[in-house]
Parts: C-alpha cells; sequence; structure tokens
C-alpha cells in the first residue's frame, strides 16, 4: 500500500459544519446566524489592555503555562468555584481556546482504544478531538424536548474501556444549564465507574432567569476527578483572541501541561494581559451582559416564533434549536442540510443544520441551531427576511 496517503485517525473526522455555513454565509451575504462569535465590540477596558500590553513590550513568549497574572486570578477564582486550593504554577495551564483546551486534555488522558461519552447533541469539535487522540467518542443522546440527562443510559454506555465523560453545561446547541440534581446523579456514575470527568464551561456566565452555574467539579467526590476546560472568547467577545484554560488536578496538571506546550508553546501573551484586565472587571458588568443577552435571546425568539418556527427559551449560552416542520412552504420537508443552506442562499439568514451536532442516527431531523449572540440590529434584520420569505 501506498504511504502516499493520510494518518488513518483523519479519516473518521468531517470538516467543521458551522464554519462551513460561515463560508456559505460570507459567500452570499446571509446574516450570519450560525458560527457562534459576537458581532459586537469587547469591553473597552479589555481592548485598551492589549494595546497597552502591545506598546509595553509584552509581545514574546509568556511561560507555556500562561502569563503568571493571568492564572493567579484564574486560580483565585476557580478555588472559589470548585472549593479546592487550586494553585497558578501547579494546576492552571492557558491555552489557545477552548479547543486546543480539550485536544490537550484529551491527548494527556487517553491511550489508544479508551471510550469517551459523549451527550449529543454535541459541538463538532468533540468527536474530533478524541479521535485525534487514538480513543472512540460513545454517543449518549439527551432526548428532546426537555434534554434532561438521562443517568440510566448514561450508566448503560459504560464499558470497561470507559474511560472519560465529557460534559458541557451550561449546554451548546440545547441551552441546558442541568441541575443540582442531575449533577449528583452523574457524580455517582462517575465515582461508581472510576471516570474522569471533562468539562467545558464556556457558557459559564450567560445563565438566564436567575440561575446561576454550578461548575461540576465542585459536587462531592469530583475534586478530584474533574478536569474543567473553560475560556475568555465567549464572555468577552474576544472568541478571535483564541483564550482558554485548563484546571486540572494534581493527577492530569502536569500530562495536561506538556501536551499544551508542545502543541503551541503558548497563548498570545499580549491578548493574556488584557485576560487578566478583563478578569478584574466588577460583577455589574455580568450582570449587564445577562441583562443584554436576555434582551437578545427575547428578541431571537420573537422572531422565530412569528414566522412559525417551534423553539424552546434556552437557560443558559447563546442557541436556539429551532423546529422548521411547521413552517408553510416546501422547505419544511428538506432535511436539515437542505434546509439550512435553503435558509442561507435563498431567505438570506445562515443557521446550523441540527444533526450536525448528532452522530446517531434520526436525531436533530427537522432543527436548526441559531445563534443570538449578535447585536439587537442585526437580529432584527434577520426577523426581516424570515418575515419576506416565510410570513
Amino acid at each position: 500500500m501506498s504511504r502516499l496517503r493520510p494518518a488513518s485517525r483523519t479519516l473518521p473526522i468531517r470538516e467543521s459544519v458551522i464554519r462551513e455555513m460561515t463560508r456559505l454565509a460570507v459567500s452570499v451575504g446571509a446574516v450570519n446566524l450560525s458560527q457562534g462569535y459576537p458581532d459586537f465590540d469587547p469591553p473597552p477596558e479589555v481592548t485598551e489592555a492589549a494595546k497597552a500590553a502591545i506598546d509595553s513590550g509584552v509581545n514574546q513568549y509568556t511561560n507555556p503555562w500562561g502569563l503568571p497574572l493571568l492564572r493567579e486570578r484564574l486560580a483565585a477564582q476557580y478555588r472559589a468555584w470548585l472549593g479546592w486550593e487550586v494553585e497558578a504554577d501547579r494546576h492552571v495551564t492557558v491555552t489557545c481556546g477552548v479547543t486546543e483546551g480539550l485536544s490537550s486534555v484529551m491527548l494527556a488522558l487517553l491511550d489508544p482504544g479508551d471510550e469517551v461519552l459523549v451527550l449529543e447533541p454535541a459541538h463538532d469539535n468533540y468527536w474530533p478531538v478524541v479521535h485525534l487522540a487514538g480513543a472512540v467518542p460513545v454517543p449518549v443522546a439527551l432526548e428532546g424536548p426537555a434534554y434532561a440527562l438521562d443517568v440510566d443510559r448514561l450508566a448503560a454506555a459504560v464499558t470497561p474501556r470507559t474511560k472519560v465523560l465529557l460534559l458541557n453545561t451550561p449546554h451548546n446547541p440545547t441551552g441546558r444549564v442541568f441541575d443540582e440534581a442531575e449533577l449528583a446523579a452523574l457524580a455517582d456514575v462517575v465515582t461508581r465507574h472510576d471516570l474522569v470527568l471533562v468539562t467545558d464551561e464556556i457558557y459559564d456566565r450567560l445563565v438566564y432567569d436567575g440561575r446561576r452555574h454550578r461548575c461540576p467539579g465542585a459536587v462531592d467526590g469530583l475534586h478530584e476527578r474533574t478536569v474543567t476546560v473553560s475560556g475568555l472568547g465567549k464572555t468577552f467577545a474576544v472568541t478571535g483572541w483564541r483564550l482558554g484554560y485548563v484546571i486540572a488536578p494534581e493527577a492530569f496538571a502536569d500530562a495536561v501541561h506538556k501536551v499544551h506546550d508542545f502543541a503551541t508553546i503558548c497563548a498570545p501573551a499580549p491578548l493574556q494581559a488584557a485576560a487578566a484586565a478583563a478578569l478584574d472587571l466588577p460583577e455589574p458588568y455580568y450582570d449587564g451582559l445577562v441583562a443584554e443577552y436576555t434582551a437578545r435571546r427575547a428578541l431571537a425568539l420573537d422572531v422565530l416564533r412569528g414566522v412559525g418556527f417551534e423553539v424552546a427559551s434556552p437557560e443558559g449560552a447563546y442557541y436556539l434549536l429551532a423546529d422548521y416542520r411547521g413552517l408553510p412552504g416546501p422547505a419544511p420537508s428538506q432535511d436539515p442540510t437542505s434546509f439550512a443552506a435553503w435558509l442561507t442562499t435563498e431567505v438570506g439568514v445562515a443557521v446550523v443544520p441540527g444533526d450536525a451536532a448528532y452522530t446517531l442516527e434520526g436525531y436533530g431531523a427537522g432543527t436548526v441551531r441559531v445563534a443570538f449572540c449578535k447585536r439587537l440590529e442585526t437580529l432584527k434584520a434577520a426577523g426581516e427576511r424570515f418575515a419576506a420569505a416565510l410570513g
């Protein structure tokens, strides 16, 4: 057999459907409600801090684990959130976004043939990071419309090869914020089967209607077996800065350090300095952030429901799963990929097909994901295009 072929580990991986929809949106001038990035500026304090860092010479490599000041800020935050003595030098790794953080964690934790439980629907980077580590993703469905955690189904998916459970809360794309009872039941499965819990908590500050995010790693029994991954891109509208981080107990932190070091060396130095400044913003910033996103959520719900989509209000994050099967006309008969392409090219509004969040056969039918992390003017423009085509 010829050696002129790619590695077999890449063969199960498809390109990101989310980013493909953005490329399509750009090519046809559609309003982009597909990829989850804000179309408004970060807080001025944050951008000014980045400029100041560049001007003051913070332009070379940092310590691979991250700028000391930023790691200290993160350690202090997670000592309070996780309830154990997080140390900046031992437990914190600043990464190039959550995707690199998850990739480094999977490479650090998994051996070839290990299994990873992945709750579906899921973000489309989860399966590739598992495959690239030589492991096997095992899907476990969250059934709509409630998308509640089915602990019996989760436990039934565990085999002798299962090592990791990957959990995303607040959840993309359903908007679920898993509650105390669900987290307690999940903790029982993790501890009873001697698993490692890896969490993606990138939307930790975006929870609505008086809810509060609870770090799963703070649940009794999970402190020593949870690796927490999160980032700053969504909270501070700097997704393009690629700033994530990993908080890991001693058993895993050194391995994550090594993988990250040889993968990227370090995250961008001046942007790390700006991130430290961002974490100094007072609590009213976060109150205002939630209030603004609550308004965006309300407008997006009105827009979608007004033309016939069926959609539930999310508890957290900034996505809506919209069912289009009740819409009038020929479009609702299409599969999600064709429907999303039709919306983008013919209606002028880009979304993500719902089945892109699944590997399970038959799931996601009749749904699309809509991102509402946009200016109110952008959401109104999308509403006008929907109304013209579907109203």
